[in-house]
Formats: structure tokens, C-alpha cells, sequence
């Protein structure tokens, strides 16, 4: 069977501003409602291509753009834009592991990583550990439909798995928002 995980030679995929035209970060951020967000995690960060955009809505906080790939951490490292320098933090991370303290989050968030997990149910606890009371987690992957881009259908997850998943984690703020056209999107809130 062929690897459900981004294959790091794609890695220009990621930078390609088309995806803003169907992930657009005004909207997605708008739907957070924060007013002032402090430290953000990214899990599965590839490049920076989100954490950049998001690390400049952020007024005092830092984005912590963490990926399992050391070809994705390297790239950061040598690439993100010196505006970037000191507010967006490249972290390797195991799966479901991120070496971040307890509570170190406003907002832990994935996009387009969730279908290549093995394990989904621990990455969310570990995205709970990681939240502070009141925090937020922020799913975003590909809805388990064609669309003109994405991974294969097989190997996407339904939008009820992902609930559900969110769910068993002890998660009962969970919203879905239909605004975006090809990916789930879904922000649930610790208590």
C-alpha cells in the first residue's frame, strides 16, 4: 500500500498560492473569533505556508509549526522570511507527540493532515494537553468527495468519523462550518 503521508519531493505544492483560493485564511481565521490569539500550534505545518499567514493576525503570540519530516523543518528553517524570525517557531514533533508544554496554545490547528494520521485519537488528545483552558482546536482536511484536487478518495475521512473522533476526545463544543468547497472544517473548543 502506497504512504498516506505528503510526499516531502511535493514540497512545492505547499507553497502554491492557489490553494489560498479554496482554504482562505481571512475566512478560516474569521470563524475562530478571536480578538487576540496567543500562542498558535500548527501540527503538520509542511512549510509554514498557514503559520506564516496566521503568525501576522497575531498581536503578541508565536506560531509553533511543527512537522514530523526533518525536509519540512530544514525548509522552514531556511526559508521562512526574516518578518518571520522569532514569530514562527519550526518544531519537530513525533506523530503524536509535541515536545510543548502543557496549556502552551490559544489555538492547536491541522489542515490537510488529518486523513494521513494512523493514530487520529491521540494527536487530538495531544492537541487537548497541549490547549489552554478555553482553547481551541481547529481541524481542516479534505471532504471525502471528488474534488479537483487532493488526496485519493480512499484514504480521506468522513466528515461524522472526524466528529465522532473529536467527540471521544471529550471535546462537546464541536462546530462544522460549510464554507469551505473541497475540505471539513471543524473548531471545538476545551473546557
Amino acid at each position: 500500500m502506497e504512504s498516506k503521508k505528503f510526499d516531502p519531493e511535493k514540497l512545492a505544492k505547499l507553497n502554491d498560492p492557489k490553494r489560498l483560493e479554496y482554504l482562505d485564511p481571512d475566512l478560516i481565521w474569521g470563524k475562530l473569533a478571536f480578538r487576540d490569539a496567543g500562542n498558535v500550534i500548527e501540527i503538520g505545518a509542511g512549510t509554514g505556508f498557514f503559520a506564516l499567514i496566521f503568525s501576522r493576525r497575531l498581536t503578541k503570540g508565536k506560531v509553533y509549526a511543527c512537522d514530523i519530516s526533518a525536509v519540512m523543518i530544514d525548509w522552514m528553517e531556511q526559508n521562512l522570511p526574516e518578518e518571520a524570525r522569532g514569530r514562527v517557531i519550526p518544531v519537530s514533533m513525533q506523530e503524536d507527540s509535541v515536545p510543548l508544554p502543557d496549556g502552551a496554545a490559544d489555538l492547536v490547528y491541522m489542515i490537510n493532515l488529518h486523513h494521513e494520521l494512523d493514530e487520529p485519537l491521540k494527536i487530538i488528545a495531544e492537541s487537548l494537553r497541549l490547549l489552554k483552558d478555553g482553547g481551541k482546536l481547529m481541524i481542516i482536511d479534505w471532504k471525502k468527495t471528488e474534488t479537483p484536487e487532493g488526496p485519493p478518495l480512499d484514504i480521506r475521512v468522513a466528515e461524522e468519523t472526524i466528529e465522532d473522533q473529536l467527540r471521544r476526545c471529550g471535546l462537546t463544543s464541536v462546530r462544522k462550518y460549510d464554507v469551505l468547497p473541497f475540505h471539513n472544517f471543524f473548531v471545538a473548543e476545551k473546557k
